[in-house]
């Protein structure tokens, strides 16, 4: 499988920060405008997922080259929200149909951006539980208003019919990784480049296997600690994977975190081999093992969370 990748970019690699030897943990929020210390959670669908409409525009978008390397594409997103945006904030703007394409020996999968239904999701969403003063100062009426049409459209039963379910296909953590996600992935199924002009860090896998694995994890996690967050954290992801095709594929990007760790660090980071004996733990009922698998997953990930109020 191969991605449409590139080199990382010098406005990246001019804001590269000091590597560090240890991780740090915490919780991360979903955010529309991703910052480029960030990760990602994408699905890939092959094209038979889309109406047919839909279908042609993409096959002519890979077709002219206009297809986007994940490394490049958090700033573009950026650039083009906030460009298009502009310095009022009183419109919510048409924006850019980009994707994110993985090619195999017989077919071709498309991560669509959806750009304009999460900035849209985004504004709501930043107007939840604060001051109507501070709301409108941040999301004016007018953008919130507009915002509101775009959501309810995207999810209107008309739409459905025309186009299909909804679905949004990139999840985005700035400053870490959800731990969430690493249930879906294999250890095996990790690809890690450290060449001097281009660092990476991303899991991909089938589907329907992140289908199976979040399945079991559910079945440990009610069994064993119930109704808590965790338990709704994973169920929150294993709903979302059920809105895609059945021959997609899921990829973890560690996206801009690598410019964060060193190449030593990054070898020997084994995030999802913790989740893994976390899990296993707690089926046998071993929940002082379960624990320490945790503790040294969280106790990993703090540092790099840290670094967001240094930045």
């Amino acid at each position: 499988m191969r991605a449409l990748d590139a080199p990382l970019p010098s406005h990246v690699a001019a804001r590269v920060v000091r590597p560090l030897t240890a991780y740090g943990g915490g919780s991360w929020e979903d955010r529309a405008v991703p910052s480029l210390f960030a990760s990602y959670l994408r699905v890939y669908e092959p094209l038979t997922a889309f109406d047919r409409d839909r279908q042609s525009y993409w096959r002519r978008y890979v077709s002219e080259g206009r297809a986007v390397a994940p490394v490049e594409g958090p700033g573009r997103q950026r650039t083009a929200v906030i460009e298009a945006l502009g310095a009022g904030w009183t419109r919510l703007p048409d924006l850019p149909e980009e994707a994110y394409v993985l090619e195999t020996d017989d077919s071709l999968l498309v991560c669509p951006w959806n750009l304009r239904i999460r900035v849209a999701e985004a504004a709501l969403s930043a107007r939840d539980g604060v001051p109507s003063v501070l709301a409108d100062a941040f999301v004016p009426p007018v953008l919130a208003g507009q915002a509101r049409a775009v959501v309810d459209d995207w999810r209107s039963g008309a739409r459905v019919l025309e186009h299909g379910v909804p679905r949004v296909h990139e999840q985005i953590a700035t400053w870490g990784v959800p731990l969430r996600w690493f249930v879906l992935f294999d250890p095996a199924e990790r690809d890690l480049i450290t060449q001097p002009d281009r660092r990476a860090l991303r899991y991909r896998t089938e589907i329907s296997k992140a289908r199976r694995r979040s399945s079991r994890a559910l079945s440990v996690l009610r069994k064993s600690v119930g109704e808590a967050p965790i338990t709704e954290a994973v169920e929150e992801a294993a709903r979302w994977l059920e809105e895609f095709h059945p021959r997609s594929v899921v990829e973890l990007d560690y996206g801009g975190l690598v410019d964060l760790l060193s190449d030593d660090t990054l070898a020997a980071d084994d995030s999802p081999e913790l989740v893994a004996a976390g899990l296993a733990g707690l089926s046998r009922g071993e929940a002082e093992e379960a624990s320490a698998a945790y503790d040294k997953l969280v106790a990993r990930w703090r540092a790099v969370q840290l670094l967001e109020r240094c930045n």
